[in-house]
């Protein structure tokens, strides 16, 4: 093969790389922590299905219309332009299907778990889809894509138990800071082509490196709410000791970009280390409460 043409692969490594599959550990992780934090063990097996069926599905609509929606810019930048809708091996036509159909699934897959969870199927859906055009009129589109993070606490707190917790609005407000620091990180790699496109990012506003400089004060601030969920909730030393692990790693990922903050990848993949850690705290505060319980 020569070198610098991409490898030929299946229907389903397309329809993979056309959602980016290889992200989906990021978000996963918090939601299956959330998700045995709010059960406080393992819940029902239906109740599991239907929330990672439909945590799955919000995504892959979001993803996929996100595709349709950019695939001019896409042409355009660099780094974006041999995705799949670009270079012809998908049609608009099938990101919009693809997108219509994952939406109903969630839909479908929330009012199987209950009523307020099908009440709010819309407003996910409206946050999921409607980030696509946030770059195109607003510098804090990653604050919005935090946002889309964000709701992951609740909307699982309300799919398991029916309601929202005070308690949880700690872990909103800290992936929100959490999602936001994430995606600041994401879109210094394209400072350069947003600038030509006349798109919108905090880079482009404020500068690589003044933009640099706030990502490790909102991982200070996403800790620290992350914190006072675990205190809110009475959690076990394993879950701050998580916290600790995560702290560290973020120093690490903070220092790395500080130095080179355009080669965002390393620290990108940094994220689903620390996700990991968060979720491995979790289960061992649910499933190995050993220690006295801190907090309330």
């Amino acid at each position: 093969m020569n070198a610098g043409v991409a490898p030929r692969r299946g229907p389903l490594g397309e329809l993979g790389r056309f959602l980016e599959i290889q992200t989906l550990g990021l978000n996963l992780a918090f939601a299956l922590a959330f998700l045995f934090l709010a059960a406080r063990g393992v819940p029902a097996p239906l109740t599991i299905l239907w929330i990672v069926v439909a945590f799955v599905a919000a995504r892959n609509a979001g993803h996929s219309f996100n595709r349709w929606a950019d695939r001019y810019l896409d042409a355009a930048n660099p780094r974006t332009r041999d995705r799949a809708l670009v270079a012809g091996r998908t049609s608009p036509a099938f990101a919009l299907g693809f997108t219509g159909a994952n939406a109903a699934l969630l839909v479908i897959a929330a009012y199987l778990l209950n009523p307020l969870a099908f009440l709010l199927a819309p407003v996910a859906l409206a946050l999921v889809l409607g980030y696509s055009y946030t770059k195109r009129v607003t510098t804090f589109t990653t604050a919005f894509l935090g946002l889309v993070q964000a709701i992951t606490p609740a909307a699982v707190y309300i799919a398991v138990t029916g309601t929202l917790p005070a308690a949880v609005l700690y872990a909103v407000f800290g992936l929100l800071a959490w999602g936001t620091a994430f995606e600041t990180i994401h879109s210094l790699g394209d400072v350069e082509s947003d600038r030509a496109l006349g798109l919108f990012s905090v880079p482009v506003r404020f500068g690589v490196r003044s933009s640099v400089r706030f990502v490790p004060v909102l991982h200070a601030i996403a800790l620290a709410l992350l914190a006072g969920f675990g205190l809110a909730l009475g959690l076990t030393p394993a879950y701050f000791v998580a916290l600790l692990a995560m702290a560290g790693l973020a120093a690490l990922t903070d220092r790395a970009l500080a130095r080179a903050p355009t080669l965002a990848r390393p620290p990108f993949e940094r994220h689903f280390a620390m996700a990991a850690l968060y979720l491995a705290g979790v289960l061992l505060a649910v499933f190995l409460p050993i220690g006295p319980a801190l907090g309330a």
